[in-house]
């Protein structure tokens, strides 16, 4: 299977894995506003934009929109799309539809940013992610890095900058579905530890630190975890206030090969 259609599944699997959603003025909790996140990051962010303000007259962000407002009449327009434009519809249930609601309404209430550091400089940020950061030593930018973490070339479109920011100083608070960690131990002792890419009934598949997939059957493994510490360092003793507004300022600036 190809690596973007496993992505594609485990992305799936997450959404399909939500509770029930609350009735009308109950609220919804942090892990299904995270997990409507997700489901934002992956269908909606090529269009809309990380904060939701890429369509002209549409500003997700601020909860603007032009044919809803009432949360049911967004998850109708989740669902159903609107004919005639771009917007498709989507194979969501309801409870689906209704935790992406809940992370559009999040948006308007979120910080852009979740520090009050000095402006940064997207030149320095990229002096610092491609040496003392080490960033490329997991990560792959355009043609240069390696793949055992994210691909970062277009997380600028993907990703808005408070979640960089999140990623750079408290790496294990959102860890997603296509990056989890995951550590198996063999029968004979050998000891694997990677990033998950898919698992079925008999098997898991790893991205293993040396960027080597390993398909492993369940059968031949002692023991295995998925992890709740990512691997990615904690940057904010490793880097100063300035240093961490350049390389988000770099990041941020990321939109993909051109």
């Amino acid at each position: 299977m190809a690596l973007k259609s496993i992505l594609f599944s485990l992305v799936l699997t997450a959404v399909a894995a939500l509770p029930a959603f609350p009735q009308e003025g109950h609220g919804f909790t942090p892990a299904e506003i995270q997990r409507g996140g997700i489901a934002y990051s992956s269908f909606c962010v090529n269009c809309h934009g990380p904060d939701g303000d890429q369509i002209s007259g549409v500003n997700l962000g601020s909860n603007q929109f032009r044919r809803a407002q009432s949360d049911a009449e967004l998850i109708r327009i989740i669902q159903k799309g609107i004919p005639g434009t771009p917007m498709p519809p989507g194979a969501y249930t309801d409870e689906q539809a209704a935790v992406l609601v809940a992370y559009l309404r999040s948006m308007a209430t979120s910080p852009r940013s979740t520090r009050k550091g000095p402006p940064g400089d997207p030149s320095r940020g990229k002096a610092l992610v491609e040496a003392k950061g080490q960033c490329l030593n997991c990560h792959r930018i355009g043609h240069q890095g390696t793949v055992t973490g994210p691909d970062l070339t277009s997380i600028g479109i993907t990703r808005r900058l408070a979640e960089i920011e999140i990623a750079l100083l408290d790496p294990s608070i959102d860890i997603r579905p296509e990056n989890r960690p995951v550590r198996a131990v063999a029968k004979d002792g050998t000891k694997i530890a990677g990033t998950l890419l898919n698992q079925d009934t008999y098997t898991i598949q790893i991205l293993d630190s040396n960027a080597t997939l390993r398909s492993l059957y369940k059968t031949n493994l002692r023991e295995y975890e998925f992890l709740k510490v990512s691997p990615m360092p904690n940057f904010r003793d490793r880097l100063s206030e300035q240093e961490i507004s350049d390389v988000v300022s770099y990041l941020v600036s990321l939109k993909g090969l051109r």
